[in-house]
């Protein structure tokens, strides 16, 4: 495989998820399986059970799965999802992901759970993704997509690489139509865009690639409960992470949590599930 070549916004995401501060940041706080949106059955609950608990329930979303389905996770983190897929369902599961630091974790996860030999990791990008046309029963991707500065490309890939009659779904952080560009300016400095996708944005765009629409569910009130919860564990931790992060890192995690907070209680932003097929 040639060695990836990322645009300007991969490389600031790359830098990001490679850095010591937000590695043990996400690991303190996710507990070193995913950095996924939870899915909460209390407003205290656990964020590592809540996150698992979303792993589930997209499962639930697809037909069954066995040692021959083969899946590919995009934009994989720290890999917990696709380990997960293949204890559960026995599947094969090829992680696609950016971070060589988060990378690296998911392979050592694989090796110690003896699931080296279902679960690949590659270190590229979903924009780019280096894998044949119709080869993949299932496209999943769990909170990534609002990383992309070039987000139809990424939809135009998994339908590229999904075999005919597969999933592409996925969760993503969307703006709601009409957002007021003051609330969502701070928003969108978090993540260096200067836009978000949305539901229409993604049905439309899906239709283009000849992807069909199965499902969407809209969860947003679990973004809201999350990100409380995030906070909550951060400022509740604080000092032990200050020795592992920099107190700048820190603070400026919980003035981006404030802002996130916000939009989602006035509802410009949302977060949801989008199940699409490719017609046979």
């Amino acid at each position: 495989m040639t060695e990836a070549i990322y645009s300007e916004l991969e490389d600031i995401a790359k830098s990001y998820y490679d850095s010591n501060d937000a590695y043990h940041f996400y690991d303190e706080i996710w507990g070193g399986e995913d950095i996924h949106v939870g899915i909460y059955n209390s407003d205290n609950e656990d964020i590592s059970t809540a996150s698992k608990r979303t792993v589930t329930y997209l499962a639930s979303k697809l037909p069954q799965m066995n040692d021959s389905t083969r899946v590919l996770d995009i934009g994989s983190g720290m890999g917990g999802p696709a380990r997960y897929l293949a204890k559960q369902h026995g599947c094969f599961v090829d992680c696609a992901n950016i971070s060589a630091r988060q990378n690296e974790a998911n392979r050592t996860a694989c090796e110690q759970e003896g699931l080296s030999d279902k679960v690949s990791v590659y270190d590229t990008s979903f924009e780019n993704l280096p894998f044949d046309d119709s080869c993949y029963d299932v496209v999943w991707a769990q909170d990534c997509i609002v990383h992309s500065g070039r987000r139809e490309r990424v939809v135009s890939e998994a339908a590229r690489v999904l075999k005919p009659g597969g999933h592409f779904l996925f969760t993503d952080l969307m703006m709601t139509e009409g957002a007021p560009h003051e609330v969502m300016q701070p928003v969108l400095a978090r993540i260096h865009l200067d836009s978000m996708g949305s539901y229409a944005f993604y049905r439309e765009i899906a239709e283009q690639y000849g992807l069909e629409l199965v499902e969407q569910e809209d969860m947003t009130h679990h973004m809201a409960t999350h990100y409380r919860r995030v906070k909550e564990e951060l400022l509740a931790h604080y000092s032990n992470l200050a020795r592992r992060c920099s107190k700048q890192y820190l603070d400026n995690m919980v003035e981006g949590l404030d802002t996130w907070i916000e939009a989602a209680d006035g509802g410009h932003i949302c977060w949801g599930i989008l199940n699409f097929s490719k017609p046979l």
